[in-house]
């Protein structure tokens, strides 16, 4: 600026307006003020000045006399910047009443920022009811904390409950400046900035959050060869990091509002947040509802903080303010007083509404009745007090009524799309709705976002209509996110799901849930992709029975199954109803090529829950499926799925045929089943062949089999598929007692299995690790270990392998000399068996029921010795050498003691006689010392 002038366009934030827009002046005021500018000065009129209040510091110089203009006219000068990070948090500073009866709360929440600003990252949960002033205390500490620079906003909302990371996404958005002209390579560019910023390595994180915000970077970075889950904890660690470094550069101030609406994607990422942030100089502040049980309330740097109602000094002193200081009537006060119950939001709304009416006439310093006060003068409830605000703005209301049909936030753009109002009718009718102060705007002209000031008034405005009209506008409102804003159509299909929803019509509705579950799939968004695809499910029943009808269903039910396991387990019930509902479907309409992954489903939900007769019929049906259909990839599926139930049932050589036969047909590079439930299929082949092998007492190839599989594993690097075969390769080397090696494994799949959140294989592997912690001697620790991992597994609804486990942990318990409680733990495993038929663990946990009862009590010899026979009669019935081996040292020991060292050594000697390998191996050890001993 060189000389002197009025601005009529920019101001330091680099947009560009019409001078009506901003500037306010007319033309004729605006020259004028031009003449009166000092070089490298801008002077702006009084409507301007109301414009730009809060955005900008400016001196007041007084009323000025202007050549032509017949009244004085305010004149200020433009100092600078103000700091305001937006004109909706300029606009809020302005208009909200201060805080009233909040001190505490405030002092709290600026000690625990002084605290965060040293290092000790801290967390405070802020709870209240609906209308309490959650956000107002959200609000007025910003206001506070302005050298809080570093701020990230995430904002809940009841339509995007189940869009996954939704909040992040938006912020990210915002943080980053895209501009709704912006293509994919420009916001790209953008975010490479922000990154650059912060001094991140691009390529490590811009892919994950281009994908997040859904921009194709095709050829700009490497692709993400990554599984949905995977692709989840990374975008979730990149969220985690950017935060983090944003605090080593200036302390964060992040509130999280209206977390009783985040999706569980964006929860689980504040759960991250809250581990991560105790050591960073950063104030987590989340508000939410009373109806939402935060579960970070454990941590020592965790504070929670709850509003309470105003008392009714509290509530007077907040009229006053209201009121600038006039008196109310007492009567009228009084009535505000009792009706709004210290709800701040009603003391506002209520007061407001009373002003604005024609109950009361304006005196200089207070308020008198224009007439006699009736009764129900005062709304009796805030919904009543926005409803007759709204009606007194009835030239608008129509606005604000499709306004709220789009939802608590809005665009301008999708207003005009929806409207057949006039451009200038809506712009007339925001800015009312705006200055009226129950919507808030941000963002800047003419792409404003509006936000309704509260989730009451929208309700308000929305319950005002009719259901036709209701109907109406969300039929619009569906049609032009399609037609006019793909993007978001694309982004957020849940949108326009929940318009056509609301619009009644099915079918339309019906596809875009199906759309959003797939999506958030795609993301391991499962808990939102299961609430999605149930929408979808419950609106196919108001459908006529065709096979259009049915095949839609199906289709969600495909999505929903894998999306269930994901978010549930195998086991849960909801799986089960799944999969049983997608297989009638499949017969109802001839579909072959879905049926092979149901028949799939089912089967693991049916083995999971210890229903393994149902398992292995399905089991059945799926190798005679892929007989039927020459499916070589979809036959080492079903060799897999019969073999691992032939083998839980016993059935130790159609087990080791049904799965050897697998093997001989998997090639790695044309059959691995990527979307085959239950993992890779040939893998799996190989590692129930290593049970078997071991059972039927081979040992060394047993141990063949399972390096076989553990190399395609990790060679396949599929995360899932790697903690499978490390956990099973780890029971094969505790089959073997090589505890040492055993633990390797095992420590490995849990590293992993928290990683990716594998509660199955976590469990599995806890239990495994406490066995081998009390075989070398941590007693303590081992015992506690497998409690823990036996409870987790139990917890999560699964059966199959239990038996295995509890002999495991009965023979852990004998080390612990707890006999009594391993007695309870044999006799737990043989009622599971008995219960479930998975009969692989029977011999072994009625031998280590003889050897605790033995050490119970030498009287105990009798019931010990009928155990260890019925232990080597179920193992010769099995052709389980490897348990036989074992019964036959047991009852052998037994018998020499007893002085039958003869038949003892007949006993023992052809069993072991019978190996061929494996005699480095600690059961063969054993035996031979024995052998020796009795030879």
């Amino acid at each position: 600026i060189t000389t002197g002038l009025v601005v009529a366009g920019d101001i330091g934030s680099g947009e560009r307006v019409e001078e009506k827009a901003i500037v306010g002046e007319t033309p004729n005021v605006a020259a004028r003020l031009q003449a009166l500018a000092e070089p490298n000065a801008v002077l702006i009129g009084a409507s301007t000045r109301r414009l730009v209040e809060g955005l900008f510091d400016c001196d007041d110089l007084g009323e000025q006399r202007l050549k032509g203009i017949s009244k004085p006219v305010g004149a200020y000068r433009v100092r600078a910047e103000s700091g305001a990070p937006s004109r909706f948090e300029a606009k809020a500073a302005r208009g909200l009443i201060p805080i009233v009866g909040r001190d505490e709360e405030v002092e709290l929440l600026l000690k625990r920022w002084g605290q965060a600003k040293e290092g000790e990252g801290q967390v405070v949960l802020l709870s209240g009811e609906a209308g309490i002033g959650k956000s107002r205390i959200t609000r007025g500490l910003q206001e506070r904390l302005r050298e809080a620079s570093n701020r990230v906003l995430y904002y809940g909302s009841p339509f995007h409950q189940n869009s996954a990371l939704y909040p992040a996404i938006d912020q990210c958005e915002r943080a980053s400046r895209f501009d709704k002209d912006d293509n994919a390579a420009q916001k790209l560019d953008k975010l490479e900035a922000v990154l650059a910023g912060l001094d991140l390595p691009i390529e490590n994180h811009a892919p994950f959050l281009a994908s997040l915000l859904s921009l194709p970077f095709d050829g700009r970075y490497p692709p993400l060869q990554l599984t949905p889950q995977e692709l989840k904890n990374e975008t979730l660690r990149v969220l985690v990091t950017v935060i983090e470094r944003m605090a080593t550069q200036d302390p964060v101030l992040m509130v999280v509002e209206d977390a009783h609406w985040m999706d569980p994607s964006t929860l689980e990422l504040i759960g991250l947040l809250v581990e991560h942030l105790h050591t960073a100089r950063s104030l987590l502040l989340i508000a939410f509802r009373p109806d939402f049980e935060p579960p970070w309330s454990r941590y020592s740097h965790v504070s929670a903080l709850t509003l309470n109602r105003l008392s009714q000094k509290e509530s007077a002193a907040m009229i006053a303010k209201i009121t600038r200081g006039k008196a109310l009537p007492d009567e009228v006060l009084d009535q505000i007083i009792s009706k709004t119950d210290g709800i701040p939001l009603f003391v506002e709304e209520l007061t407001k509404t009373v002003l604005e009416s024609d109950l009361l006439k304006e005196e200089s310093d207070r308020y008198a009745l224009a007439g006699p006060i009736a009764p129900l003068a005062i709304p009796a409830s805030l919904q009543d007090s926005l409803m007759a605000r709204l009606d007194r703005l009835a030239s608008v209301k129509e606005v604000a009524e499709l306004a709220a049909t789009c939802g608590r936030t809005f665009s301008r753009d999708l207003l005009l799309a929806v409207s057949s109002l006039k451009e200038e009718v809506i712009d007339n009718a925001l800015r009312q709705l705006f200055d009226a102060e129950l919507i808030y705007r941000r963002g800047l002209p003419p792409n404003f976002v509006y936000e309704f000031k509260h989730a009451l008034v929208q309700d308000t405005a929305y319950q005002a209509l009719l259901k036709s009209t209701r109907q109406r506008y969300h039929q619009a409102i569906a049609q032009a996110l399609e037609k006019q804003f793909p993007v978001t159509a694309e982004t957020q299909p849940e949108v326009v799901a929940h318009h056509y929803t609301e619009a009644g019509l099915a079918e339309q509705a019906i596809r875009y849930w199906h759309r959003a579950g797939q999506r958030a799939v795609e993301r391991s968004g499962n808990i939102e992709a299961v609430a999605q695809l149930t929408k979808g499910l419950e609106l196919t029943r108001a459908l006529k029975e065709t096979p259009e009808r049915a095949r839609q269903e199906l289709n969600l039910y495909l999505t929903l199954g894998p999306a269930l396991v994901a978010a549930r387990g195998f086991a849960d019930s909801g799986v089960g109803e799944a999969y049983a509902r997608a297989a009638d479907l499949c017969e109802r309409i001839g579909d072959r090529v879905n049926l092979p992954l149901v028949l799939r489903g089912r089967q693991v939900f049916h083995r999971l829950r210890g229903e393994l007769t149902e398992a292995r019929d399905l089991g059945e049906q799926l190798v005679a499926l892929a007989e039927e259909q020459q499916d070589t990839a979809l036959l080492v599926g079903g060799c897999h799925a019969l073999g691992q139930d032939l083998f839980s049932l016993g059935d130790l050589i159609a087990a080791r045929r049904t799965v050897e036969r697998g093997i001989a047909l998997f090639d790695p590079e044309k059959h691995r089943l990527r979307n085959w439930p239950g993992g890779q299929a040939g893998e799996q082949c190989y590692l129930y062949a290593a049970f078997a092998l071991w059972m039927l007492g081979y040992p060394d190839q047993a141990l063949r089999r399972g390096e076989e599989a553990l190399a395609m594993a990790e060679e396949l690097a599929n995360p899932a598929n790697l903690i499978n075969t490390l956990a099973f390769v780890a029971l094969v080397h505790v089959f073997r007692r090589e505890p040492a090696v055993a633990r390797e494994r095992v420590k490995t799949t849990m590293q992993l299995s928290a990683q990716q959140r594998n509660p199955y294989f976590l469990a599995w592997g806890t239990a495994l690790h406490g066995w081998t912690l009390a075989v070398e001697d941590q007693i303590e620790n081992g015992v506690a270990e497998i409690d823990q991992g036996i409870a987790a597994y139990a917890a999560i609804g699964s059966q199959t392998w239990l038996p295995c486990f509890l002999a495991l942990r009965a023979e852990t318990y004998a080390r612990a000399k707890r006999t009594d409680d391993g007695l309870v733990a044999a006799s737990e495993g043989l009622a599971v068996a008995d219960q479930t038929d998975e009969r692989c663990w029977e011999a072994e946990l009625n031998r280590i029921k003889g050897e605790l009862l033995l050490a119970v009590s030498s009287d105990n010899r009798a019931e010990a010795e009928s155990r260890f026979s019925d232990a080597l009669d179920i193992a010769c019935r099995q052709q389980a050498k490897s348990w036989e081996l074992r019964a036959a040292v047991s009852l052998s020991r037994l018998w020499r003691d007893q002085g039958k060292r003869k038949e003892a050594y007949e006993l023992l000697s052809p069993i072991y006689g019978w190996f061929t390998e494996g005699f480095d191996a600690a059961d063969l050890r054993e035996a031979k010392a024995l052998l020796d001993e009795l030879a």
